[in-house]
């Protein structure tokens, strides 16, 4: 690895802090971050050191803010498109400065920033997405249901859980654009243990994704613009897990989708993940807290056990209907033995795997260093199997 920073290190020797600032410039394409912006904020980083606590945190706050305070000026003097573009920008941003503060009430108040110039952004620049609530075992689920331009009666629909990281947000545009150009529309959703549902609503992940599964088909579909019998379940990255779990145990879904798989063994995984942030936490992707703050979970050893509930072992054989995986060869996260390892297991009579190479893009965690070659391969096998 180069000891100069480049796109996809940008910070050499932090894996932690590079592989964030990546997930934050793969939302270049859809006009959510502006590189110039990402590099002033590398800079100011750099200068202050990986030794301050504080630093990650603070310097894209204070980009955010500055966005923020644009925007707001923006929208009420009526330049409602600019203040909607400055808000996702500055919606993105915070969620980046958040992503490693520790549970508490910093990183609240800094995601309730995130949330709000998310939102008002999407309102101001994608006037075709619904801000709706799915029902789930007495309390709801938030979600953004994107429609496709120019359709008409029930069309094709993509149900996409996020990963650990990201959120609905994010996932509306970097998938949910691209499947409205084709005619397909989008419910993007905070499940259990993911975005504003575990930070507000402190509804935790669980290994039985089947069940929030179940309650997104019936919510999509129960609406007169999707067709039941074309709905297809996504998930990114750590939702890689929970969409072939979804699969295997909600057969009305019409077709299942791994944005990357998870690694087959989470147990090891995190056992491993422990013990890398003992060593050097820079070479982690993860933060000490992730995986037993989305259990809601304050034991680190709980949570390490609750790990091995999660696992496709006796599941992936169970899945009837076309899968799709799509994977990096270069993935840092996740390796892509994980990957083979998952297809190898599947049984169903229509099952692909798709490796992504540095040569055409594509070949980091779950194509974030290229994501419109990502999602062009999943919409053209969606399209083609559904």
């Amino acid at each position: 690895m180069s000891s100069e920073p480049t796109w996809i290190d940008h910070f050499p020797g932090n894996f932690m802090w590079s592989n964030a600032t990546l997930v934050c410039k793969g939302m270049a394409p859809y006009g959510a971050v502006a590189p110039a912006e990402i590099d002033r904020i590398g800079e100011r980083l750099r200068a202050r050191g990986t030794g301050d606590p504080d630093a990650w945190w603070q310097e894209w706050c204070a980009m955010a803010g500055q966005l923020e305070k644009v925007a707001d000026e923006a929208a009420a003097e009526g330049r409602h498109r600019t203040a909607g573009n400055c808000y996702l920008r500055a919606g993105n941003y915070y969620y980046t400065g958040e992503r490693f503060v520790p549970p508490g009430e910093r990183k609240l108040e800094v995601y309730r920033k995130a949330l709000r110039c998310y939102q008002e952004g999407l309102k101001r620049r994608h006037r075709n997405i619904e801000f709706v609530e799915v029902p789930y075992e007495g309390k709801t689920l938030p979600a953004y249901f994107m429609t496709a331009p120019d359709t008409t009666g029930r069309a094709p629909t993509v149900v996409l859980f996020d990963g650990m990281d990201n959120c609905k947000e994010m996932s509306v545009l970097f998938a949910g654009l691209e499947f409205a150009r084709r005619g397909m529309h989008t419910l993007a959703i905070d499940g259990p243990g993911q975005g504003e549902t575990l930070r507000l609503r402190k509804i935790y992940a669980r290994h039985d994704y089947e069940v929030p599964g179940t309650a997104a088909y019936e919510y999509v579909a129960g609406r007169p613009d999707v067709d039941p019998k074309k709905v297809v379940i996504m998930g990114y990255s750590f939702g890689g897990y929970y969409a072939p779990r979804i699969a295997a145990f909600e057969k009305r879904y019409a077709a299942c989708v791994c944005l990357g798989a998870l690694h087959w063994d989470l147990h090891a995984w995190q056992v491993k993940i422990r013990e890398q942030l003992k060593a050097d936490p820079k070479k982690s992707a993860q933060s000490n807290f992730q995986f037993q703050w989305i259990l809601g979970l304050n034991d680190p050893d709980a949570a390490l056990e609750r790990a091995k509930q999660f696992s496709l072992k006796d599941v992936a054989g169970q899945i009837r209907c076309p899968i799709l995986i799509t994977h990096g060869a270069n993935d840092r996260v996740v390796p892509v033995d994980a990957a083979h390892k998952l297809y190898a297991a599947l049984t169903a009579p229509s099952k692909k795997l798709k490796i992504f190479t540095a040569e055409e893009g594509g070949a980091e965690h779950c194509q974030v260093d290229n994501r419109p070659a990502g999602i062009d391969y999943i919409a053209d096998w969606i399209a083609a199997n559904v």
